[in-house]
């Protein structure tokens, strides 16, 4: 059963209690979407909303430390690797971390603390910074027009 995607939910506690929800709450919570869909007899999940204002918070946190790594590990490799990418890649690369730090400020504002949101778009920035310095260092080796001048009239 170990492997298997089912799972048991038990109640503990006292028994017959009917809970309501108060939409006011529901509509300030946090929607999570599965994206994993296989097949099963148990129970199929649409859409889970999180309450809890802590919870929401270790939520998010771990995503945006997941998404920052990722980023890291990415530019890293990027800035490490011996062949010379086109600047095309570090401009993609500039568009979606910049994309990224759109999506904390706007997004994810209501629900994590503005001192949390500003160290993350700081970290976010210096990607930025070392990419735009590697792209600068690409144009001063290799410029991409050259100019030759012939005889003119």
């Amino acid at each position: 059963m170990a492997n298997s995607p089912y799972y048991c939910i038990t109640k503990k506690g006292k028994k017959g209690d009917i809970v309501y929800f108060d939409y006011d709450k529901l509509s300030i919570g946090y929607d999570i979407k599965p994206r994993n869909s296989f097949s099963y007899d148990g129970i199929k999940v649409n859409k889970l909303i999180i309450i809890k204002q802590t919870f929401i918070e270790k939520v998010l946190r771990r995503k945006i430390k997941k998404k920052l790594e990722l980023y890291l590990k990415y530019v890293i490799d990027l800035l490490d690797s011996d062949e010379e990418p086109d600047g095309s890649v570090y401009s993609e690369v500039l568009n979606d971390l910049s994309r990224y730090r759109d999506i904390l400020e706007y997004k994810y504002q209501k629900y994590l603390s503005r001192e949390y949101i500003d160290l993350m778009t700081k970290k976010i920035n210096l990607l930025e910074y070392e990419l735009k310095l590697k792209t600068m260092d690409n144009k001063i080796k290799r410029p991409e027009e050259v100019i030759e001048r012939g005889k003119g009239r």
